[in-house]
């Protein structure tokens, strides 16, 4: 597959502060969480900072603390015909001391990576100042592939067998008889294929029950609004009754009021005939 692009870590360089006192509790601790997950290369960095005896004591404390607490870095292999004598050899050197720097100097007649002190220069490609060119040559040159392998063969399906297991497939059954994957798959669709109808039928009660819950709702809520239509209703049709005997109260004011009226202008014109009348006499006699 030349197409495809590996996006696995080969190699974790994990620096070490140069303190010549031992190794760290949250080194331990960080290195014991990476070692079964990547192939883990300690280096002791700023390396010019102690002296050559410290340092090489500083490398057996680190490495004692390393076994004690069993914490797993990687090894280079020591069974590759070829480079096992070597590579046997660089295991003992481990953890490899490297110094960096970013600036160039003029040594003898070429430029070399070094670091300047009052003191001297430490050039960082000379192997009598730093182990710099041992971790270049090891990791790039000669055990890359074998990075790559461990990798794939060892941290890679430690991871997988743990997400499988974690998914419920095994390489055995509970009376601990081989199991072949393809059972374990048909195991685990039968199991799911039963959770999603029990999920299914659970789903189905629960819509019922909400359901009823909400026509239950609905019809105490019919019911109050028709409580309240009748209430609404009745007061409505007293209210009407009111203004109608109120109506009819006024009807009858004014009947009464028109007969009233109309007494008081017969009255009124019978007295004025009656006084007309008496005028007249009045007159005929003084005659």
């Amino acid at each position: 597959m030349p197409s495809y692009h590996d996006t696995r870590i080969h190699a974790c360089l994990y620096f070490i502060c140069p303190t010549g006192h031992g190794l760290k509790s949250i080194d331990l601790l960080c290195m014991k969480k990476l070692d079964n997950k990547i192939n883990i290369i300690p280096l002791i960095s700023k390396a010019d900072t102690i002296s050559k005896t410290e340092l090489q004591k500083f490398k057996e404390r680190i490495n004692q603390e390393l076994v004690s607490n069993n914490v797993k870095i990687y090894q280079f292999p020591g069974d590759d015909e070829g480079m096992s004598e070597v590579n046997i050899s660089m295991n003992n050197q481990l953890p490899f001391a490297v110094i960096g720097s970013n600036e160039f100097i003029k040594v003898g007649n070429k430029m070399v990576r070094a670091r300047q002190y009052p003191w001297g220069t430490v050039q960082v490609e000379n192997e009598t100042h730093c182990d710099f060119v041992k971790l270049r040559e090891m990791l790039i040159r000669t055990n890359m592939e074998d990075l790559r392998e461990q990798t794939h063969a060892k941290h890679y399906e430690t991871y997988r067998k743990t997400r499988l297991e974690q998914m419920g497939f095994s390489d055995v059954d509970s009376n601990n008889k081989p199991l072949s994957f393809q059972q374990t798959c048909e195991t685990k669709m039968a199991l799911h294929q039963q959770e999603l109808q029990e999920k299914e039928e659970d789903m189905k009660q629960q819509f019922i029950v909400r359901v009823k819950e909400k026509e239950a709702q609905l019809k105490e809520a019919e019911k109050e609004l028709q409580s309240k239509f009748e209430q609404m209703k009745e007061e409505n049709t007293r209210e009407k009754k009111k203004l109608e005997d109120h109506q009819k109260m006024l009807e009858d004011d004014i009947t009464e009021f028109n007969r009233l009226k109309l007494n008081h202008v017969t009255q009124t014109l019978s007295g004025s005939h009656h006084t007309l009348s008496l005028g007249s006499l009045g007159k005929g006699k003084k005659k």
